[in-house]
């Protein structure tokens, strides 16, 4: 249900036709052999890139795997029971895996395999004795055509296709189609033997953690190697601006490892009971802030994509002797406008104790790092994700509403020095504000509602000098075209926003259920069942349109209030967030 009513009183204060239009949704289209479909960025010329989630048939080596280990029979017994409670018999046993490939052939022999693998109750996702899988690619959106854009994963020696070992965070695309993003090296299956074995063991090791990189609009890939490169290094990739000679990316990158760090790694990674590369791994992951030393970086690259300069961008705060070497400190840079300012993160010193080094947003620019966030009014945390040709900076900070931490979207302007969290939906709603155009329109996705603790987003839309948001699905049409079924889509995210004021970002939507070999489900009496997904999506403003009423007033106020929250969520809920905590 649409909740045009409200929509249409917080219309009638705006000026502008763009916002007091209604919206026209498109869907961009999903990749064939995935179930979700993300924007992450959209050019002014109309690039638009983004993500695949949920990818079928995603390839299951078990020729290393003993099936007669106790977490392997524990996984299963699970498996197993859960069946029974739901009243289904189990259709596969672990014998068919290991020598019938139950998994190309049996979708539920599959998706346990691909469950059991992921697990990180059971320890599986972080033993790096068993093979790594991710279904996370980037793709590119054009002529209604989803394509895959490998990062830095190749074809397996082990089976057809890609190794689909590799994290790929697609982030940004510059006016002429250039694109940057970062992603991990694809693992390696290699034989091992520690010291106190005799026995050689199967390890999956990978070359780096995290690298950037550049991709040319004809596919030519120009890795952004860290001049600090030891154990692999790490660089990240976040955004980029076409310039008069070539382009600008900005992203951060490792400049060294603390002695500290440099200590642990003498003392535990001595490839002795497992190999260098997972020691590296599992110490960078555990460690708080890592290993490496990472600040703001910015390359200058030529028209050919040649790098021709590196500036480091410096920290929100000066470490002291003591402090660089025990600790690692991160800074890094989201995005870059027209006029070479930059925003991001960075770690700073908490006003109340400068021993507490927390995270929050700035600005570069001039040689300086601008930390602009007011600490006293209690905010903790946070990262400034756009900035507009007017220097004004969007993102969001993060404090305790009623007991909890909330993150609430901001704006920054730069020349007054004046920031501004507007009303959003509720007062203990988190809001995140994602993008802003020169207009001073800030598109993101809010709380707006909870049921069993559990909450529920949805897009939005913003202008600078008005009180409140207004929801994207409030400017949407109530009914499909028939004029009775209720609308088919809820915007949830809204990534993106041109001057033309269109809008880029992610929806729901209901569509056959499918497993994880891509075939339509069907319940015991063999009916097919449903399930909503996440497709990527633009909105275009329509002229002189009218906001719909939907609902009446007491219907509105309780949906708001009951706000229940849909399953499918939740697997939503998982890449918005992993998003933003790779992008930081």
């Amino acid at each position: 249900m649409k909740y045009k009513l409200l929509a249409a009183s917080i219309l009638a204060t705006l000026s502008t036709s763009a916002t007091s239009a209604t919206y026209q949704l498109s869907e961009l289209g999903t990749l064939e052999d995935a179930k979700y479909s993300y924007v992450s960025d959209v050019s002014e010329s109309g690039h638009i890139i983004g993500f695949a989630n949920g990818l079928y048939n995603l390839p299951i080596d078990t020729s290393y795997i003993d099936f007669g280990e106790s977490v392997v029979e524990s996984a299963y017994d699970s498996e197993e029971a859960a069946y029974e409670l739901s009243d289904k018999e189990i259709t596969f046993t672990l014998d068919d895996i290991e020598n019938n490939d139950a998994v190309s052939t049996n979708p539920d022999a599959h998706s346990f395999m691909v469950s059991f693998l992921s697990s990180s109750s059971l320890g599986i996702s972080t033993n790096f004795e068993y093979q790594k899988l991710s279904s996370l690619i980037g793709v590119v959106f054009s002529d209604e055509q989803v394509t895959e854009q490998p990062l830095f994963d190749i074809a397996s020696v082990d089976y057809d296709g890609l190794t689909r070992s590799t994290t790929n965070i697609f982030n940004a695309v510059s006016e002429d189609g250039v694109m940057v993003g970062w992603g991990s090296a694809p693992y390696d299956k290699v034989s091992f033997t520690p010291d106190d074995e005799d026995d050689a063991e199967t390890w999956f090791t990978h070359e780096f953690i995290e690298r950037g990189i550049v991709i040319s609009s004809n596919g030519v890939q120009v890795p952004l190697e860290p001049e600090f490169n030891e154990y692999g290094g790490t660089s990240r990739a976040n955004d980029i601006i076409k310039t008069n000679s070539g382009y600008t990316v900005v992203g951060n990158a490792s400049i060294d490892i603390p002695l500290e760090r440099e200590e642990d790694i003498e003392d535990n990674c001595d490839n002795e009971d497992e190999p260098t590369s997972v020691c590296i791994n599992l110490l960078n992951s555990n460690i708080s802030r890592g290993l490496f030393n990472k600040r703001a970086v910015k390359w200058e690259l030529d028209e050919s994509l040649n790098i021709t300069s590196f500036e480091e961008l410096g920290l929100a705060l000066a470490p002291d002797e003591d402090e660089t070497e025990d600790d690692a400190f991160t800074s890094t840079a989201l995005a870059i406008n027209e006029n070479g300012v930059i925003v991001g993160s960075s770690n700073t010193r908490y006003y109340k104790n400068d021993d507490t080094i927390i995270t929050m947003p700035v600005y570069f620019k001039d040689g300086a790092v601008t930390d602009f966030i007011d600490q006293e009014d209690d905010w903790i945390s946070g990262s400034a994700v756009a900035i507009n040709d007017n220097d004004v900076i969007t993102g969001n900070a993060v404090k305790f509403i009623e007991g909890t931490r909330r993150s609430k979207f901001f704006y920054h302007d730069i020349e007054t020095g004046n920031t501004v969290f507007p009303t959003d939906y509720f007062s203990s709603s988190s809001s995140y504000g994602n993008d802003i155009n020169n207009q001073g329109y800030i598109v993101g996705e809010g709380e707006v509602g909870v049921s069993d603790n559990t909450r529920r987003k949805e897009a939005f839309i913003y202008k600078i000098g008005e009180d409140t948001i207004t929801n994207l699905n409030d400017l949407l049409p109530c009914y499909d075209t028939d004029g009775e079924t209720d609308y088919g889509y809820t915007m949830v995210e809204a990534t993106s926003i041109n001057e033309n004021n269109e809008i880029f970002g992610t929806a729901t939507k209901t569509v056959e259920k499918r497993d994880t070999l891509g075939g339509i489900e069907t319940d015991v009496n063999g009916e097919i069942e449903y399930e909503s997904v996440a497709i990527a999506v633009k909105l275009t403003p329509i002229a002189n349109g009218e906001v719909e009423n939907c609902a009446a007033p007491e219907a509105e106020e309780y949906e708001r209030s009951s706000a229940s929250f849909p399953w499918y969520t939740l697997l939503l809920l998982p890449l918005v967030g992993l998003r933003r905590v790779f992008r930081f």
